[in-house]
């Protein structure tokens, strides 16, 4: 069996209870060569890591959970987790302050400012909640510390051994893989059931062999790695399958490289990716601070169990269901843009890109800029200085060390490049927002001691704290006169950050190309100030007296990260982690809490209100109700992110969502993020399809509108749903391809739910997002093969009834009835009994409720 497989093979024998888990789901993974995409079976992680986006929501329904069955006569107090869960305060941290000295202390004081309602609301988690540990801000983000800190590999309970294994509502939860740990992101909707107890359940999966040969280049890091084995496992196929490492190449990786590959497993379409435990894995956990008789338990285990992969051995690999070979000499550095993170671009091909993207028609990668207009400068004055702004300029530069940059040699090479750059005397121009997040103190700690933290700061990357930040849209906003010169100009301006995901307009409405770069690149293009470089033939400024600096005059070797971080890195990094993990958080520590039962909800509360999910708590399934003369809420086209549907980032002064706000009160300033009020569902409905680069085909441009048939009407997304449902008429959504791709976030799920949509019909799903429909009781239908609404002639105007049979089954085939009267046929997109026993009693959050 592949490892990964031995995984779900010991969870299954291990909580065998013959209800939740029986014994042929055991066999059926024992069988799994002829069994793979043709059963269902359970899987019982070890334990589930929230971060607090999509944590304090959860947090937010177990209250209300024990709210509703101390309303049906219930004991309260029963409502806790069954499964071990840990919560990370990590992405509320905005960048108030991005240049020293007001940088972390003054941005972690406004975070436990405006933060402090949702801060005291896990705090009173993490006293009335069996089973949950709440991991406190400036601690670092949630893949990280679950990486760093939570893991274990090997679990020990009351002397019994099991392998760690996990699921995270966070779709990074992948990093662990790289540490021979089997977890995988799923929804928020989805770790509450598991945290209430029930098991995961997927179709057993094929398991694709990726052969590792060859060496890397010098020039290559990991993020290189990463993007080349990303585009050739895309090519390969991998969707909703498991991804097992193995060949020579495999040992010649360090954990962290091998955790930065297995991050990135969502873009290619995985589930996960694993790299089992071997030498290198021991050494590394030597490094990191496990004790020598642990480590002689962990490995005797391992290898007792057969999880354990031998160098040796390699003779005898596991049967697969297919392999992908993949050759390490053949990489080259790359970065991904200017829209999308699959768009790579070879770096010395960017320059000719840019240009390529400036003629191409507006799309996924062009801006549609006429020739005469391409080369237009724009003059702009800044701190007393005139600086010169063209397409291609750079105005938001981030390093990051979280997810495919939690390796420290990216982050040692971005601080030797900026040593030398100093040294040189390069610098970066003031009006670029610069900024360095790292996932954790450990971070800032190697940065440090290895001496390279003070030339970050001279360019301009100062630490400006420890959580998620620019990758979520919470930079700080550019200066007033470089946006007016942007607009004014209609220059195509870029940000380039060491992240994974570069949605147009995430990190700022008029940065209109992002690029995703390794560390060390970001640092270069921001000393170059513009994307459209050659650095082959072109230099990258002009150093003391006058001498042109090119990259390759700066770029650090192998040899000199290697020797620094050996020496700087590993051992201490971890040491000072567990340290401050154990001293704790001083502001924390004195947050007070109340410690009743219940939550005493404040009702003039604009974060936390109780929700109303389980006002008509189901006690028993009932048969699904048939949709009849539905509107169509939305008309969607391809390729409909998460970012589309859900929350994110700030909110728009114009939406629903700041009129709510306003209504109660709020100022601009104090609206904080869609992120941060997750535990109000008044303002999460009222931002959902809130996007500003939402296409609804009903309105033919980009914005959050849709139309209210009845009347005419073009108004806010919310306002259209609240309408149809005073007149008590049933919504429906139409899309086209991979609908809801991206993070996997509950409210992307909750939300729409809340705008009274009944059914959605798309070409096809994101595997996670159409679980999380059917967790909060939305039906995800799909066109047959073929079909769309352009080719079965809808145009969306029309009014829709669903007719639902009695008994469901998986995939079966259901007929759609139009106004006009056409009626065509969809596939009901339940894959197995447990789906649709969750539809069936209104949502999965229904039923774990009804449990207690």
């Amino acid at each position: 069996l592949p490892y990964s497989i031995r995984v779900l093979f010991e969870s299954s024998i291990r909580n065998c209870d013959g209800f939740l888990v029986k014994e042929t789901d055991a066999m059926n993974i024992l069988d799994w060569k002829t069994k793979q995409n043709d059963v269902e079976v359970p899987f019982c992680p070890a334990r589930v890591v929230l971060q607090d986006f999509t944590g304090i929501p959860a947090m937010v329904d177990f209250a209300a959970m024990r709210e509703a069955v101390r309303n049906a006569g219930g004991d309260p107090v029963k409502v806790n987790p069954a499964c071990p869960t840990d919560l990370t305060v990590d992405h509320s941290l905005q960048i108030d302050f991005s240049k020293w000295p007001e940088t972390v202390l003054k941005n972690q004081e406004m975070e436990f400012g405006r933060n402090r309602e949702r801060l005291q609301f896990f705090k009173w988690s993490s006293k009335v909640f069996k089973n949950i540990s709440i991991i406190p801000p400036e601690t670092g983000m949630a893949h990280q510390v679950n990486l760093e800190y939570l893991s274990r590999v090997v679990f020990e309970v009351k002397d019994f051994l099991y392998p760690d294994s996990v699921v995270g509502t966070d779709s990074h939860t992948t990093m662990v893989n790289g540490l021979g740990i089997l977890g995988w992101g799923v929804g928020g909707i989805e770790s509450e059931a598991v945290m209430l107890g029930m098991p995961v359940t997927l179709t057993l999966p094929e398991v694709v062999g990726c052969e590792l040969t060859g060496t890397a280049s010098p020039l290559a890091t990991s993020i290189d790695i990463v993007l080349s084995i990303t585009k050739h496992l895309r090519q390969a196929d991998v969707a909703g399958k498991f991804v097992e490492f193995f060949g020579s190449g495999v040992s010649q990786l360090s954990v962290a490289d091998r955790t930065t590959i297995a991050n990135m497993c969502p873009e290619y379409g995985a589930i996960l990716s694993f790299f089992p435990v071997d030498n290198v894995t021991l050494k590394h956990l030597k490094h990191t601070g496990f004790d020598k008789a642990k480590l002689e338990v962990m490995e005797a285990y391992l290898k007792a169990v057969k999880l354990f992969r031998n160098d040796e051995s390699s003779s005898r690999e596991p049967e697969y269901s297919q392999v992908v070979q993949i050759s390490l000499s053949s990489i080259v550095p790359y970065v991904s843009g200017p829209k999308r993170s699959q768009d790579r671009v070879a770096v010395n091909n960017m320059k000719s890109d840019f240009q390529a993207c400036l003629n191409e028609k507006s799309g996924v990668k062009g801006f549609q800029i006429a020739a005469e207009k391409q080369n237009d400068v724009v003059p702009v004055q800044y701190e007393g200085n005139e600086y010169k702004l063209s397409h291609g300029c750079i105005v938001i530069a981030a390093v990051i060390s979280c997810t495919n940059n939690c390796n420290p040699s990216v982050m040692l090479a971005a601080g030797l490049l900026a040593k030398k750059a100093v040294e040189a005397g390069l610098v970066v121009k003031p009006y670029i927002r610069t900024s360095l997040s790292p996932g954790s103190g450990m971070v800032t700690h190697y940065l440090s001691s290895s001496g390279v933290l003070p030339y970050l700061s001279k360019l301009g990357f100062e630490v400006v704290g420890y959580g998620c930040s620019t990758c979520v849209g919470n930079t700080a906003p550019l200066p007033e006169a470089i946006r007016n010169a942007i607009k004014q100009g209609d220059i195509i301006a870029c940000g380039v950050l060491s992240g994974t995901k570069n949605f147009e307009g995430r990190l700022c409405d008029c940065v209109r190309a992002n690029y995703l770069a390794s560390p060390p690149l970001v640092v270069a293009y921001a000393i170059a100030g513009t994307v459209r470089i050659d650095f082959e033939t072109e230099p990258l400024g002009t150093g003391f007296n006058g001498k042109s600096i090119f990259l390759r005059d700066i770029w650090p070797t192998r040899r000199e990260l290697h020797t620094v971080e050996e020496e700087c890195v590993i051992s201490s990094m971890f040491k000072e982690l567990k340290e401050k993990m154990e001293k704790g958080n001083k502001r924390w520590n004195l947050l007070e809490a109340p410690e009743s039962t219940l939550f005493p909800w404040d009702l003039k509360s604009t974060y936390i209100r109780c929700p109303s999910f389980f006002d008509k708590l189901a006690k028993e399934p009932v048969s699904p109700q048939p949709i009849e003369n539905a509107h169509v809420l939305l008309y969607l086209g391809d390729s409909v992110t998460t970012d589309h549907i859900s929350p994110a980032g700030s909110i728009a002064r114009s939406s629903a969502a700041a009129k709510y706000l306003t209504n109660k009160g709020l100022t601009p300033r104090e609206f904080n993020s869609y992120g941060a009020r997750r535990g109000n569902d008044a303002v999460m409905t009222r931002g959902t399809f809130a996007n500003i680069k939402l296409l609804n085909k009903f309105i033919g441009k980009p914005a959050p509108k849709t139309i209210h048939f009845p009347s005419g009407q073009t108004l806010d997304v919310f306002e259209v749903a609240e309408l149809y449902q005073k007149e008590g008429i049933p919504v429906i959504i139409l899309a086209g391809k991979k609908y809801g791709l991206g993070s996997s976030r509950d409210w992307a799920a909750k939300g729409p739910f809340l705008l009274g949509v009944k059914a959605v019909l798309a070409e096809s799903y994101e595997k996670v997002h159409k679980s999380q429909l059917i967790g909060i009781g939305i039906a995800p239908l799909q066109f047959l093969p073929g079909e769309n609404p352009s080719t079965l002639g809808l145009t969306g105007r029309e009014q829709f009834s669903i007719l639902f049979p009695p008994e469901l089954s998986p995939g079966m085939t259901l007929d759609i009835k139009t106004s006009t009267g056409k009626v065509f046929s969809v596939i009901a997109l339940f894959e197995n009994n447990m789906e649709i026993t969750l539809y069936k009693y209104g949502g999965s959050l229904n039923f774990v409720a009804r449990r207690f």
